[in-house]
């Protein structure tokens, strides 16, 4: 089995705090838990034409011309909910598709993840065990359930 890579491409990025200016199209990680709704975020965040196709080829193309235009952050907020409802060969799926759009396009590409810190290094471990092309690795990869109050603030879970 490879070895998760020690060091995120340049292209991606982690974070715990909000933006206090965001300067990228946010998505909320909760509402890309699948495939469709992956896209369907996108396709709402980027105004993406109603000719996009849904699928992983019409993604490349509409981020291909997307980034012609000008350089492109996306940042994922609740990033453990990224398609965490698809088999893990999704994940990585998307991620080799946006290295090689941030690698190939006239502009810059850039992915930051956001998530709370206690949820940080599941996620870190999730995603670099995608970028490697393997499953996640062994112990304490998924995140902590998030507990909500009705009103939708996060709640700590008990110690």
């Amino acid at each position: 089995m490879a070895a998760a890579p020690p060091h995120p491409p340049s292209w991606l990025a982690f974070d715990t705090e909000p933006p206090v200016d965001p300067t990228g199209v946010v998505l909320a990680g909760t509402a890309a838990r699948t495939r469709a709704g992956l896209f369907d975020a996108l396709a709402a965040a980027l105004a993406l034409p109603d000719y996009f196709g849904r699928n992983w080829d019409a993604l490349a193309d509409v981020l291909a011309d997307r980034l012609d235009a000008g350089p492109l952050t996306l940042v994922v907020s609740d990033a453990a909910e990224l398609l965490a409802d698809e088999p893990p060969a999704q994940l990585g799926t998307l991620l080799d598709l946006l290295g090689g759009v941030a690698t190939g396009g006239h502009e810059p590409l850039r992915l930051v993840l956001r998530e709370r810190a206690r949820r940080l290094p599941a996620v870190r471990r999730r995603i670099g065990a995608a970028l490697a092309g393997v499953a996640a690795p062994p112990g304490p990869a998924a995140a902590p359930p998030l507990d909500r109050h009705p009103d939708g603030r996060d709640r700590e879970p008990p110690r």
